[in-house]
């Protein structure tokens, strides 16, 4: 947290001077983002006179003060001399590079990297606006240990201290909201987003469930929404590359008394792309509206509508894949997604305690209505050599009423605080899937198809039809104090029930299901450094325990064969359970030019729900068996000089079940795969970026950026792998008054890779790529208009 102590004596020890004298009204603001900036300490040089700014950014200055120290955590420290009689308008420049930042996702209020006990990285609005990202990945894969697979047209999978998957081991959030209640994951949720009105990203890495809850296993993201801005800000633009795709994207926002808003959005398409039927078409909206009852009482409100529709290419065989024949096997699959968010939180701080730190309590009411139609590619059903094929129509329903209630108590021994919270989730679900009939053509080998035919539905041919009234629950509470000087202790304590009431009309059955868990964490953060302003060396450790229910989808997916019980269904199905221990640090060196931020850990997993890949490609669920998550990771940012910084994230992992059945038969030839790396787990990932700002061009900037993934086994039994990829991007922009030509150059080596590679365990089986863009040429033009 922002230092309370210094705070209060400021504010003693300049009250009375401000009320004696006349006093010029000023404003502090991002100068990125233009976003208000709370917190920020003026002081004059002698240390007579000191303030900071309120919730607002605005701040009282002493008319007769000539100069002043402007300074904020995470900002470049500024002199600022305010002799003029003018109005104080003061932006601050972020220091990227710099560790002592302040995030929220970690307790859900504001609070110092540096005395947060857990692998998170925040991606600032600097980072996100040079990147100009066309799809997410972009600007995440940028975090030290993270993946996020590119699977076109914004589709993506995750790989955070896991495989690259698309189980629900990942949280999505949108001002610590969930975007989806638990049990309704979709691995491509983030398609969802509006990226353009997003003003800063949060990764946390490994478990968070003593606050969010489950789900957030192999970590959470977070998308921290633009506010509205301190000064009237507008700026439109326009990206577009030569395979088809455009973008206009547009936003808003000023402030007027305790009043602020911001407006933003964008329209994209895509047509006939370098890759055969993928076309689509995505439109996204946002708003939020702020309003200050008083300083220490304020409304916030967000509303978000993304209406997306793709079509749905899915893999290409290894013959198409090294020929670069990009050709679809589909033509009729697609995927139609429609989400509606909004959410009001009342805010409100209680004054001073008596350790000179503000009680403050938060009540969020949220609303979702989300509907996905599909005609998918991965539920294609093809037995090597076959001529017909099946498929699947499928939809997915849900709405959702809920409420997030916090309060964070400051107590007057050993600089401690207490958090509790509870959250209430009720979302009615409705699914249905049923079968389409294919003709499969195929290649003169027999054993690959070069195209499906969609030659009927199946209504009749019903896969799942049910409908689930999830209602969760949660209360959490957090401890966090300091026993000795320097030594910050926290330790939280959470408990969850997903329940659910069902109908599911295949087998005319009706019932409740309830899965509950008590998910404990502790952390501790020590200060190595001198104690003189920000720490410049600290240690933390954290261990805590994650679960994952498994999906509804997963447990009412009618099974390919019954089981020897009979069963059609996965009602058995136990939640993943995971034990993390990390132990990490940070440091800086050459007078904070260089910053070093690392983690080693270690993850347990029990019934971890993995998929069984069958004769035909179509998967058998399994909750059982262990496996392990191991590895490193590092961060390190240089800042040599004003016009050179250079950045490097990567990790080190190892993925491995430990006791996995694949198969009970004694006829099957593989029984287990213990012992053996999981599918789709390359063990090194790295990105690393050197970006130059010419002294002698003054407003341009270029990029180097650079992504290495290595190689992983293809199946479960470890018999086939990829050998990974690297590939290159460069990006450079010139802004001129308020206009900003800027260039992508993606894949600029024009690299052949996959983003995904995967093979069945079958000796017939033939790996399926999801292959990467070709070389892309983006060109875009933005203008921003600033008031004064």
């Amino acid at each position: 947290m922002y230092k309370v102590l210094i705070t209060a004596w400021l504010w003693a020890t300049t009250t009375g001077c401000v009320w004696a004298q006349s006093v010029r009204q000023g404003l502090v603001f991002d100068a990125q983002t233009k976003e208000p900036l709370p917190g920020v300490t003026l002081a004059t040089a002698d240390g007579k006179f000191g303030t900071i700014t309120d919730a607002n950014g605005r701040f009282s200055l002493i008319n007769t003060i000539a100069k002043i120290t402007v300074s904020a955590v995470g900002y470049r420290r500024q002199e600022i001399d305010v002799a003029s009689d003018q109005p104080l308008r003061i932006a601050l420049e972020s220091a990227v590079e710099d560790l002592q930042t302040v995030v929220v996702t970690g307790s859900r209020e504001a609070a110092l990297r540096t005395e947060t006990p857990m692998a998170i990285s925040r991606l600032s609005p600097r980072l996100i606006e040079e990147t100009k990202p066309t799809a997410i990945y972009e600007v995440i894969n940028k975090t030290p240990g993270v993946l996020m697979v590119n699977l076109g047209n914004e589709q993506h999978m995750m790989a955070i201290r896991q495989p690259m998957t698309t189980n629900s081991y990942f949280l999505y959030m949108e001002d610590g909201v969930p975007i989806r209640p638990m049990g309704v994951f979709n691995h491509n949720a983030l398609l969802e987003m509006n990226q353009f009105t997003v003003s800063s990203i949060e990764v946390v890495k490994g478990p968070v469930s003593s606050i969010y809850g489950p789900e957030a296993v192999g970590g959470a993201v977070n998308f921290v929404t633009q506010r509205p801005t301190a000064v009237p800000t507008a700026r439109v633009g326009i990206q577009a590359d030569q395979w088809g795709y455009q973008r206009l994207q547009f936003g808003a926002g000023a402030r007027q008394g305790k009043f602020g808003i911001y407006l933003g959005g964008f329209l994209s398409r895509q047509r006939n792309s370098w890759l055969a039927s993928s076309d689509y078409n995505k439109s996204s909206y946002f708003a939020r509206l702020e309003y200050a009852f008083s300083p220490r009482t304020r409304l916030t409100g967000t509303f978000s509508y993304n209406d997306y529709n793709s079509q749905t290419s899915g893999n290409v065989d290894s013959t198409a894949f090294f020929a670069r024949q990009y050709v679809s096997t589909t033509d009729f699959t697609y995927r139609k997604t429609y989400s509606l968010r909004s959410r009001l939180t009342l805010e409100h701080d209680w004054g001073n305690g008596q350790s000179g730190a503000s009680a403050q309590s938060f009540i969020t009411a949220f609303v979702r209505d989300n509907s996905i139609g599909q005609n998918p590619t991965y539920s294609i059903r093809w037995t090597s050599g076959s001529s017909t094929a099946t498929g699947q129509i499928n939809s997915n329903d849900f709405k959702s009423y809920g409420v997030i209630a916090q309060h964070t108590q400051p107590l007057n021994f050993l600089n401690s605080k207490l958090i509790v919270g509870t959250t209430l989730d009720l979302s009615p679900n409705t699914y249905y899937a049923y079968q389409t009939e294919l003709a499969a053509e195929l290649r003169p080998d027999k054993r690959s198809v070069l195209k499906y035919t969609q030659l009927r539905e199946r209504p009749d041919l019903q896969l799942a039809n049910y409908q689930a009234d999830i209602h969760n629950v949660a209360t959490y509470l957090q401890y966090d104090f300091e026993p000795i000087h320097k030594l910050r202790l926290s330790a939280g304590l959470r408990y969850d029930q997903m329940a659910f009431d069902y109908t599911n009309a295949l087998d005319n059955s009706s019932g409740g299901k309830a899965y509950s868990q008590v998910t404990p964490k502790f952390g501790a953060t020590y200060d190595l450094g001198s104690g003189k302003g920000p720490s410049s060396l600290g240690l933390y450790a954290n261990f805590a325990k994650g679960f994952s229910p498994p999906a509804l989808t997963a447990i009412f997916l009618k099974r390919t064969t019954p089981t020897a019980a009979g069963d059609l269904f996965y009602y058995n199905l136990q939640p993943a359970q995971f034990d993390n221990l990390e132990i990490g640090g940070w440091a800086s060196l050459l007078r904070n030019k260089v910053y070093i931020d690392g983690a080693i850990y270690q993850m347990n997993g029990t019934n971890e729900l993995l998929n069984i890949r069958l004769p035909d490609n179509s998967f058998d669920y399994q909750s059982a068996g262990r496996t392990l998550h191991r590895g490193v990771e590092l961060g390190v940012t240089y800042r040599p000089s004003k016009q050179v910084f250079f950045r490097f994230g990567g990790t080190y992992a190892v993925h491995r079940f430990i006791e996995f059945t694949l198969s009970q038969r004694a006829s099957d030839v593989v029984q287990n795969v213990n012992g053996k790396d999981m599918p789709s787990a390359p063990r090194a990932l790295w990105n690393t970026e050197i970006s130059y700002y010419p002294a002698w061009f003054k407003n341009f900037r270029a990029s180097v950026e650079w992504q290495h993934v290595s190689g992983w086994y293809q199946n479960q039994i470890n018999t086939v792998r990829y050998d990974g990829y690297d590939f290159a991007n460069v990006r450079a922009g010139y802004q001129w008054r308020g206009v900003e030509l800027f260039t992508n150059v993606l894949n600029v080596t024009n690299a052949l890779f996959a983003s995904n590679a995967t093979r069945g365990n079958n000796a017939t089986d033939r790996t399926t790529y999801n292959p990467a863009a070709p070389r892309t040429f983006v060109f875009g033009i933005q203008y921003t208009f600033s008031g004064k």
